[in-house]
């Protein structure tokens, strides 16, 4: 059976540029805190990606600090405590934060204090898009990098996640990116590597990935393909909205990433669909993949006031510039033969 891959949003497939650099990075046998000529070589590698990561993102005169993912980094910036969040942040920054900001039923996220709040750029689930980032003290950009235009530096956010697997790159690699002047205490201490923010060997095979992959998406996004994506799911949902009347478009009519549908057809079980669209060939989501492989109600939807019943019955449809017309096409008359189905015996 072919299968088309759809949940862009939990990883996106490795692009060849990362793959290539990942592979030349193999051969440089120095550590990056050595002083010899092998060392060199390896901290060459791991600053190129740097370079490439700020660029990517806008960075400037702000510090770019590698981490094994966007859910240490949250860690490293929120370790302190006493910062404020909404309830359809991430798991990662959800952790650490007092989850008491209103959610209005567009899924926007209402802020009074910047200084003292987390606020994600894009909701991975929903792919709806906040603003309003001005001395945020931590902008989760994990979704929208590469997906949207978004640069740190006119952003205003104090600190911001990245994780290379959403844009193409390897998995276990991320970055906090801090505003210049802007410090963090570290949670990993040891040699004092990343500027003493977060000790332990450089990961200079996934930071290599990390910085092609960054310089590609930010290439991607000049070149106006996440404009085609967004088509193609305009496409896709007027599809669902004329086929299947029942099912609800969550903030179709909000700002979202080009790439992502969130939709629900009360009472047909998120996890039922997931799992008979994975038998049909086709991987989709429930909502976000960071939850140990568990299929759960979605706390996003709760909070912008949907129905226990409609937060359980929703799927996420994810993909990316490599997506075809005849892959979305093809999902589509999968997932409208199982809901003529379920409305059937449903009736």
């Amino acid at each position: 059976m072919n299968r088309t891959y759809l949940d862009w949003n939990a990883t996106a497939p490795l692009r060849d540029e990362a793959r290539d650099a990942i592979i030349a990075a193999m051969d440089a046998i120095g550590n990056p805190s050595s002083v010899h000529a092998e060392g060199r070589k390896a901290l060459a590698i791991v600053e190129r990606a740097r370079v490439q990561i700020k660029a990517a993102f806008g960075v400037g005169s702000g510090d770019v600090v590698f981490t094994s993912g966007a859910t240490e980094g949250a860690g490293l910036v929120l370790n302190r405590g006493g910062v404020a969040c909404g309830a359809t942040e991430h798991d990662a920054v959800h952790a650490w934060c007092d989850p008491d900001l209103p959610v209005d039923a567009d899924g926007a996220v209402q802020v009074t204090s910047p200084e003292t709040s987390a606020l994600q750029a894009a909701n991975s689930e929903t792919g709806i898009l906040q603003s309003g980032f001005e001395s945020i003290a931590l902008c989760d950009a994990v979704q929208a990098f590469g997906k949207v235009p978004l640069a740190f530096e006119w952003s205003g956010a104090k600190a911001a996640l990245l994780s290379a697997h959403k844009i193409g790159g390897p998995k276990g690699i991320g970055a906090v990116v801090l505003q210049q002047g802007h410090d963090v205490p570290t949670l990993v201490k040891g040699g004092g590597q990343e500027q003493g923010r977060r000790s332990g060997t450089e990961n200079v095979i996934g930071i290599a990935g990390f910085g092609a992959a960054a310089e590609a998406a930010q290439r991607d996004l000049d070149r106006g393909l996440w404009q085609e994506v967004q088509t193609l799911r305009d496409a896709l949902e007027a599809r669902i909205a004329e086929d299947a009347p029942e099912a609800v478009i969550i903030g179709q009519e909000t700002s979202r990433l080009p790439n992502t549908s969130c939709i629900a057809v009360p009472g047909w079980k998120g996890e039922t669909q997931v799992m008979q669209m994975d038998l049909a060939g086709y991987a989709i989501s429930a909502g976000s993949a960071c939850s140990s492989g568990k299929v759960k109600q979605s706390r996003v939807l709760k909070a912008m006031g949907f129905d226990d019943t409609t937060a359980g019955s929703a799927i996420r449809v994810s993909f990316g510039p490599a997506t075809t017309r005849d892959e979305v096409m093809g999902f589509a008359d999968a997932w409208l033969a199982r809901y003529r189905k379920f409305i059937a015996r449903a009736a």
